[in-house]
């Protein structure tokens, strides 16, 4: 107990003042007694793996270190908001900056951090995939024999769902799976009851600790777990959502929406909040006490399309348990060295286009036709005839001076030389133009991937096109050289598909590695679809005002590719029961993609469009009617993590952190990365025969990075049924020495029949290590 402060007189004098309050000071700094009007926050104090089974006696561990530092047992109850007690073990609570340093000081405190945010990050995607839900389709058999996910449950960490939608529908459902565990918990406002989960839905959590006090987030949002931001809702029924026919945006990518594994159960996890017309935002605190409940109520796969500058602890004590967690890999591209969530134990996943363009057609008055690209629908009527154009070409696309020029009944043309005019003011244009009675806006702009960020606009009756510079030209020319006034007429947005539209292409948003936090882990692991994305919408009045009201609408991110992985694991899942999460973003990644639809090798969208490499799409985009049968996989146990990161980042408690650490590039990944190749190196990996064939030769076949010597030894694996799992190394050399950028090569091991086993390779040569190029 820290001891009574003592009663403090008026003094008779400054300096006697001045030493009693110094007395004071003293004491609250050495107890970890709150200083006078010291704010509190939120704390999240992260003491690595459970050191007992029993959660209760888990929770009690962290009221008594608590209360070491507060001064009682009572307070420290008052002060934790959460308590992780399943998949690891830690707390949040309330404290001030003072008795958050005390306790990072007490043994078995792995890391104590302030509760941090992080950001919110189909109709044709599933058959683009190779994913076909009908038996009669092309590798149509695959989802069938998986049972379409049957009794996979997929947990999803996210601003909620909207019950109501048919995707949640449990028509045809038995009894949730016997492991399971979880609650369906209601709101406070009525929102929600037990009766709006079901047996598609099984089980409902939300976490608001973490935001309680921030009232503009709440603004507008259900206190529990129903959805009112729509970003959940599109996720969630992505990755494991019902068939439902016959759906569009407006008549727009018209078809059948489904997730990836439509007959699994789905666990909802509501830790993001923030109604439009703010985007979702997600504290660490919610987010973890979401993980550890997910432990404990059986999840089989955790999709979390969050990120930002700093990972979430705990994540390996839940793929240590058993769950593959997936997670969106960030916005932030087409810049090197921003991807996001990556640990090794991940799954981390970029985002790439589909098979599927909405080109709209631009006649001009001289009859020529040009096209762009718009997701305009004319929900409100339209004049199938002419307007007046007005370019804007010497003031660009100026909110102010747009708003002071005569625009009614006219289209706006703004182009611009660089066409890097910032979404948000491209947005701010097409409003303006809408409220002041215009009829159109063409802009030009390079490739963005996010069509859909003008989807309310474009739902107002007002054409968004955007164009590229030589349809604009074309434009201009026609303005130009006309006698009379310019006019255009704009046709309503029309859905192509197939291999005419080249793809998959990663997302010009989609992040890129290499990663800052582990260099020597190759990241992103994969690409899925994430562009255009259309899936089930919640009933609010945003969505009904802005979008005219319809149950399923398009979304763009690596937040929309996550729940994509999400739903093939959980298929894998189904039909390999006993693969360790490893084993399963192994077999994944060992059968990617790395050509597109027409058989030309995948290429990166950005300014300019590139050939993409590993760090764009990790091993490549992802085929899943291969990794059902992968032949080989590299697998990794949760001690191996421990075993080579040493505890660097909270990873395990003090018992595990006597081992001498390893080096990162030996991690038994499906993937090699040297970040700095100065001497001669060797890496050593391991893979393990599951293919139908106990016996089995493969040969290895090198792609080298350019400008480095590789080789494998051996270069032969005979597996037979006491032979499953054979080790290699593999040798790099540098040709030249200089300080150089990375090259990509790979390794694949070939059986002369269906399996090709191949991961990528990335390597950079350097003479001396931290230095860097940039200039």
């Amino acid at each position: 107990m820290a001891p009574k402060l003592p009663v403090l007189r008026r003094a008779r004098s400054l300096p006697l003042l001045f030493l009693a309050n110094f007395v004071v000071l003293q004491l609250q700094c050495s107890y970890g007694l709150p200083l006078q009007n010291e704010p509190r926050q939120i704390y999240i104090i992260y003491l690595g793996g459970r050191q007992s089974d029993d959660a209760d006696l888990v929770t009690a561990s962290h009221h008594d270190l608590l209360a070491s530092v507060v001064g009682s047992k009572q307070e420290a109850v008052e002060s934790i908001i959460y308590s992780y007690r399943h998949g690891f073990s830690g707390f949040a609570a309330l404290l001030t900056k003072s008795q958050s340093t005390k306790i990072a000081g007490l043994p078995g405190v792995v890391s104590v951090t302030k509760n941090r945010v992080h950001h919110t990050r189909t109709t044709r995607s599933w058959d683009f995939v190779g994913l076909h839900y009908n038996d009669d389709q092309p590798n149509g058999l695959l989802a069938k024999a998986a049972k379409y996910g049957d009794d996979v449950i997929v947990g999803v960490i996210d601003s909620g769902f909207w019950p109501e939608s048919p995707s949640y529908a449990d028509h045809g459902y038995g009894p949730p799976p016997s492991r399971w565990k979880g609650v369906c918990q209601g709101g406070d406002d009525g929102s929600f009851g037990p009766n709006n989960c079901n047996r598609k839905v099984i089980g409902a959590r939300w976490y608001a600790a973490g935001v309680s006090d921030d009232k503009e987030r709440l603004k507008g949002e259900y206190m529990s777990p129903r959805d009112a931001e729509g970003h959940g809702t599109h996720t969630s029924s992505t990755a494991a959502g019902n068939v439902v026919g016959n759906v569009s945006f407006h008549g727009l990518a018209a078809g059948a929406a489904r997730g990836g594994a439509p007959r699994a159960r789905l666990a909802i996890y509501k830790a993001c909040w923030g109604a439009p017309p703010l985007s979702g935002s997600c504290d660490d605190a919610d987010v973890m006490k979401a993980m550890d409940d997910a432990v404990h109520d059986g999840v089989d796969v955790l999709s979390v399309s969050i990120g930002g500058p700093s990972e979430t602890p705990g994540t390996l004590h839940v793929v240590a348990s058993g769950v593959t967690v997936v997670y969106a890999a960030g916005n932030d591209g087409p810049v090197a060295q921003m991807v996001e969530n990556s640990s090794p134990w991940l799954f981390t996943v970029a985002a790439t286009t589909v098979d599927r363009m909405f080109p709209t057609a631009i006649t001009l008055g001289n009859n020529q036709i040009v096209h762009g690209q718009s997701l305009y629908v004319g929900t409100q009527g339209r004049e199938d005839h002419f307007h007046e154009v007005v370019p804007l070409v010497n003031s660009g696309c100026d909110p102010e001076y747009v708003n002071s020029s005569d625009v009614k009944g006219k289209i706006v043309f703004c182009i611009t030389p660089d066409s890097l005019y910032p979404s948000a003011t491209v947005t701010a244009v097409a409003q303006l133009v809408l409220d002041n009675g215009g009829k159109g806006f063409i802009f030009t702009g390079y490739n963005r991937d996010n069509i859909v960020r003008w989807e309310p606009v474009t739902s107002k009756m007002i054409p968004f096109i955007l164009i590229d510079l030589e349809v604009a030209y074309h434009i201009l020319q026609y303005c130009i050289s006309t006698d009379g006034t310019p006019r255009a007429k704009i046709s309503l947005a029309q859905t192509t598909f197939g291999t005419g539209v080249p793809a998959p292409k990663v997302a010009v948003f989609s992040s890129r590695g290499p990663s800052a936090v582990y260099p020597g882990v190759l990241k992103p692991d994969i690409a899925a679809p994430g562009v255009n994305i259309l899936a089930a919408a919640p009933q609010i009045p945003y969505y009904k005002e802005q979008l005219g009201g319809v149950l399923y609408h398009f979304e763009s991110g690596t937040s929309m590719a996550t729940p994509h992985v999400s739903g093939i694991v959980a298929l894998l899942k189904s039909l390999h029961p006993d693969w360790s999460p490893a084993a399963l973003k192994s077999a994944l990644m060992t059968t990617a993609l790395t050509t597109d639809n027409n058989g030309i090798p995948i290429q990166a969208d950005g300014n300019p469009v590139k050939i993409a490499d590993a760090f764009d799409y990790g091993a490549g985009f992802v085929n899943p009617t291969k990794a059902d049968d992968p032949g080989l996989i590299y697998d990794i146990q949760p001690s191996d993590y421990l075993r080579f990161f040493d505890c660097t980042g909270g990873l395990g408690t003090n018992d595990n952190c006597t081992a001498p650490r390893a080096s990162v590039v030996d991690l038994n990944l499906p993937s090699i990365a040297i970040p700095s190749l100065k001497a001669p190196q060797t890496v050593t990996r391991t893979v393990t025969n599951v293919g139908r064939q106990t016996n089995a030769v493969y040969r290895a076949v090198l792609q080298p990075p350019p400008g480095v010597e590789m080789s494998v030894e051996p270069s032969v694996l005979v597996f037979d049924a006491k032979r499953k799992a054979q080790s290699f190394k593999v040798a790099f050399k540098a040709t030249r020495r200089f300080q150089g950028d990375y090259t990509f090569g790979s390794l694949a091991w070939h059986d002369g029949g269906s399996h090709w086993v191949r991961i990528p390779v990335a390597v950079r040569i350097v003479i001396q290590d931290l230095y860097s190029t940039v200039s």
